[in-house]
């Protein structure tokens, strides 16, 4: 882009916001000829009349309004560029928004935010839970921890996947004395399911690989379907039947003893935990700090 074109942009600005030539002189230092020069070469290069010129006032013609809006764009993304840039140079503070998943927030974003908060104690952040892919322009948020399927994402925003959940199939100790320990697929899906139930009300498929390696979801019929993880958890450990979940969830009922794995080689692929952020913020030192402390987040369990 040749340098007058950002030249010849401020001067219209500033004359809409004026009102007149001679205002918009007053305000940028400069003659009323050189400002009326400016958006004439302007207009010629455009090849449209973008102002309405009389003896008392400057009104936009259609194209003109058209031209200001985008112009008023321009200007402001350069504005945050700078003081994104001028930014970098400072200590991460001021307000921070996180976005994370209700029990994966609870369990292991937690962990890594109190020496995170220890650390930079010039942040106040404000961490929102909730299982829905939130907006983030909408929800004014600078970060956004996601498990789930990844959609394709706009170029307004950056995205970082950190692994994919390993899921198990478990049961707590009572019930695999009481009903038996299955030792295949077959004697598996002859016990009592414990299933998620998803947002749209259907229970959500144990997932299996083929042969060939290939995800193979499978409707089972269930004994309880529970649209809450935690709660799900709660009843396998009560010895009401078999889950599949994934490790990050039950790694401290494992260790306890609460619960036992079933079929350990099978431990298909889950859905992907990825860092989501509005790109125009990532060199913000906040929100770089922010997501170089939960770049460690670990979902395998």
């Amino acid at each position: 882009m040749h340098d007058q074109r950002l030249k010849d942009i401020v001067p219209f600005v500033v004359s809409v916001e004026e009102g007149s030539f001679a205002a918009a002189a007053e305000r940028l230092h400069l003659t009323g000829s050189a400002i009326s020069k400016s958006v004439s070469r302007l207009e010629t290069r455009l090849g449209s009349r973008l102002l309405e010129r009389t003896t008392r006032r400057l009104d936009l013609t259609d194209a003109g309004e058209a031209y200001y809006q985008t112009c008023l764009r321009v200007l402001e993304d350069l504005a945050e560029a700078e003081s994104v840039l001028a930014a970098h140079r400072a200590i991460p503070s001021g307000r921070l928004r996180l976005a994370v998943p209700n029990s994966y927030g609870r369990l292991c974003v937690m962990p890594l935010l109190i020496p995170f908060c220890q650390q930079h104690p010039e942040i106040e952040l404000s961490l929102s839970f909730s299982d829905r892919f939130l907006d983030l322009f909408d929800e004014g948020i600078d970060v956004a921890v996601r498990i789930g399927k990844r959609a394709e994402m706009p170029a307004s925003l950056g995205w970082r996947q950190l692994g994919r959940e390993r899921m198990v199939f478990c049961a707590s100790p009572d019930y695999l004395r009481r009903e038996g320990r299955p030792q295949s697929i077959a004697e598996l899906l002859r016990h009592r399911a414990i299933l998620y139930e998803r947002v749209d009300g259907t229970p959500k498929p144990w997932l299996f690989l083929s042969e060939d390696g290939y995800p193979d979801w499978r409707d089972v019929p269930f004994r309880l379907a529970l649209g809450d993880v935690d709660a799900q958890l709660q009843a396998v450990c009560a010895g009401l039947g078999v889950a599949q979940m994934p490790t990050w969830l039950v790694q401290g009922p494992l260790a306890r003893g609460e619960l036992e794995i079933i079929l350990p080689h099978m431990r298909p692929d889950g859905l992907a935990l990825t860092l989501v952020w509005p790109r125009r913020k990532q060199l913000l030192p906040k929100v770089d700090a922010l997501l170089a402390a939960l770049s460690a987040l670990d979902i395998t369990g």
